[in-house]
């Protein structure tokens, strides 16, 4: 593989914003063009603390993420390496034994909510895409998320919303959209943006043929 042919797109924006969909759709439609990581497998791990300790960490600040690893492994893709990236297990707040490996790939898309508040992070983007959507809309959908897919309850993902998700979406989610070369309104139910996103894309892998 040629490493110039590499290019790194960021998909950022708030929780339950649908920066998922977006990346989940793009990857579904040039399949094994793409290779995905998300700043998430990146959360620290704290095997030395005990649950309740865990559960009462603010996982919506910068610190909360491992970003220097995630920079590392970012730049090793790059340079067309493969790499074992952590797995967290939302379950137990704190990362698992396990890792993923992951290979590089002529499109590498790095996804979360904090990855263009990151200088170093961001220099490793082609394009920066920031996808955006109320504040009603993404709480709804991360209720359901967390309640469904990530064993929480109703109870304790309303708390972490209100103590941590929102003011530190103000602090440091909302603030990065500046960096963005791309802002895509309505999250991923925007088909005209997801189509130019990959039209984009797919430019990019013709040209490298």
């Amino acid at each position: 593989m040629v490493v110039g042919d590499i290019i790194v797109i960021g998909i950022a924006g708030g929780t339950g914003s649908g920066k998922t969909t977006i990346t989940q759709e793009v990857a579904r439609r040039l399949g094994d063009e793409i290779t995905v990581i998300t700043h998430d497998s990146y959360y620290c791990a704290h095997h030395e603390m005990t649950y309740d300790e865990r559960v009462l960490l603010n996982y919506d600040h910068p610190d909360a993420y491992d970003t220097e690893m995630l920079v590392a492994d970012l730049a090793a893709l790059k340079r067309g390496e493969t790499v074992e990236v952590p797995v967290y297990d939302y379950t137990i707040y704190d990362r698992s034994d396990l890792t993923t490996t992951v290979h590089p790939a002529r499109v590498i898309i790095v996804e979360g909510i904090m990855i263009f508040h990151h200088e170093e992070l961001r220099d490793l983007m082609d394009i920066k895409v920031f996808v955006d959507a109320d504040a009603d809309v993404r709480i709804l959908r991360r209720i359901v998320r967390d309640v469904n897919e990530r064993g929480r309850s109703l109870d304790s993902v309303i708390t972490q919303y209100l103590s941590t998700v929102k003011p530190m979406h103000e602090a440091f989610v909302e603030p990065s959209k500046r960096y963005a070369d791309i802002i895509i309104p309505v999250g991923g139910e925007n088909l005209v943006a997801l189509e130019m996103l990959v039209n984009r894309i797919q430019a990019h892998l013709n040209s490298a043929k």
